[in-house]
């Protein structure tokens, strides 16, 4: 079964995390991605070594490309990148501010060569604004956005462990070339598209921003509590081994979330087995729950804390209430529920996190991390320079 972006050419000159993201997820779809590198190579090359001596960062957002060495200051070079341009159907771009452009690959004027080219400008903080210039990477828009400050315990902001950032600026360039492709069909022109880390984390804040417009405050740090839904949040329950007299001082954690006021009674008659805090006027619906939510987890706790976690776990499917643990990644690694697949590298194959969708007419292998330049003299050869 032939994928459905088979065909499609797709050249990349990128870096890090947000465009490779975005051109691998065409390239699980079959496009042909030509991954445009420096002599030293992408830098996310260099992050770590963990997976057989590769980068896991690069090994993630790498798949099923081809690696094109290339110095775009160099005349001959600059023509070859400009000949493969000519005949792609999607440039992606993730330079620093105005490099590609000063290079001689400046989109508008691509777009005006090769009339069914899709192009993708990706910025830390888009093409316009004072902050237009300034260089971005995740942690720092993390930071900018104000995302970190509504992440964390209460006594201090913190990071979102992975690199949020990139992945939702990767996520919606991705889906806006797919838009750009439909309608292209339609026009048989290409499309300019860019997209920043700061405009699509912002859009993933709407909430928390809009609390703070309309109601004049943010939701304030919570760690593993929900700002505005109680009761949802992580709380012990007593380990086996204190159950059987060990001298744990801590159990293990179980998230609980309830949505609905269904949810609270079932969860009040079964799971607490405090039937009258159904109707108690602290806790009553959602928003009373939220404002007395500190006696809340008091009552909850004189509950857990009696309970081992496969008691509290009978109890919580018995009413029905969403739950889950409080894992680590190492759980995760042994998780029951994680699909995996397998990637090459040019250091071995490396056991792989399977991709999210599973489509019911279509099963298909991820195709090979490059080493770097591996393509090049192909390329080369194919386009005659």
């Amino acid at each position: 079964m032939s994928l459905p972006l088979e065909g499609l050419l797709v050249v990349a000159l990128e870096q890090a995390v947000a465009a490779p993201y975005c051109s691998s997820r065409l390239a699980d779809a079959g496009a042909r991605v030509i991954k445009v590198e420096r002599a030293e190579g992408d830098f996310a090359r260099g992050y770590d070594h963990v997976a057989h001596g590769e980068s896991a960062y690069f090994v993630w957002v790498n798949r099923g490309k081809e690696s094109l060495c290339l110095n775009i200051k160099h005349e001959k070079d600059r023509g070859l990148l400009q000949a493969i341009i000519l005949e792609a159907d999607v440039f992606i771009q993730n330079l620093a501010p105005g490099a590609a452009a000063r290079a001689g690959f400046d989109s508008k004027e691509l777009r005006e060569t090769n009339k069914k080219l899709i192009t993708v400008d990706i910025s830390g903080y888009g093409e316009s604004g004072p902050y237009q210039y300034m260089k971005a990477y995740d942690l720092l828009v993390q930071c900018e956005s104000g995302l970190a400050s509504i992440t964390g315990a209460a006594e201090q902001p913190g990071r979102v462990g992975v690199s949020i950032c990139d992945i939702a600026c990767g996520m919606y360039a991705h889906a806006a070339v797919l838009e750009a492709l439909v309608e292209r069909q339609q026009t048989g022109l290409g499309k300019g598209l860019s997209v920043s880390l700061f405009d699509a984390i912002a859009d993933w804040l709407a909430v928390p921003l809009m609390h703070q417009d309309y109601a004049g405050k943010a939701p304030e740090r919570v760690g593993l509590n929900h700002p505005s839904i109680a009761p949802y949040g992580a709380y012990h329950c007593l380990s086996e081994e204190r159950a059987v007299g060990g001298d744990k001082k801590d159990g293990p954690q179980v998230v609980i979330s309830i949505q609905s006021n269904r949810e609270w009674k079932n969860f009040c008659e079964i799971v607490l087995e405090k039937p009258g805090l159904v109707e108690d006027p602290l806790y009553r619906d959602n928003v009373d729950r939220c404002l007395h939510r500190p006696a809340l987890d008091e009552v909850i706790n004189s509950v857990f804390s009696k309970l081992t976690k496969s008691q509290l776990i009978e109890r919580l499917n018995k009413g029905k209430i969403a739950f889950g643990s409080l894992n680590s990644i190492a759980d995760l690694s042994e998780h029951q529920q994680l699909r995996r697949t397998q990637v090459d590298t040019p250091t071995g194959p490396v056991s792989f996190v399977a991709p999210p969708v599973i489509a019911s007419n279509q099963a298909f292998t991820l195709r090979a991390v490059p080493a770097l330049g591996e393509h090049t003299d192909a390329i080369k050869q194919e386009f005659n320079q």
